[in-house]
């Protein structure tokens, strides 16, 4: 039995929305399927540094995100790109389609499918 981590969660929920056309609560979920999974992978490549600013601050800030996701590859860093952009146009701003949207969301099946293999 495989345990689901917290991007798996957040995952399932957006698909959900996607399906019931909610592009607004679709595209949040599917940004924090993508923050959670930049998370971990913080924490599975051990970045000290990044984790004890996150136990200073008390939080993640999105530069800690942008900066992790920069660490694993330039390729994983382009693919956060496309979750921070649904988080600001998807959620905050609405003005993504739902074919945009759903574009955009395979970029984020990509980094939990990273992180899932790591």
């Amino acid at each position: 039995m495989k345990l689901l981590t917290a991007p798996d969660v957040y995952l399932s929920e957006a698909d959900g929305l996607l399906n019931s056309g909610d592009v607004v609560q679709a595209s949040e979920k599917y940004y924090k399927a993508a923050e959670e999974a930049v998370k971990l992978i913080a924490i599975k490549m051990n970045m000290k540094d990044i984790i004890e600013q996150v136990r200073i601050k008390g939080r993640w800030s999105s530069q800690l995100l942008f900066d992790a996701a920069s660490r694993v590859s330039r390729n994983f860093y382009n693919i956060w790109t496309s979750a921070w952009y649904l988080h600001i146009y998807g959620f905050h701003e609405m003005k993504l389609s739902i074919d945009e949207l759903k574009i955009l969301s395979d970029n984020v099946k990509r980094v939990i499918s990273f992180v899932n293999q790591s």
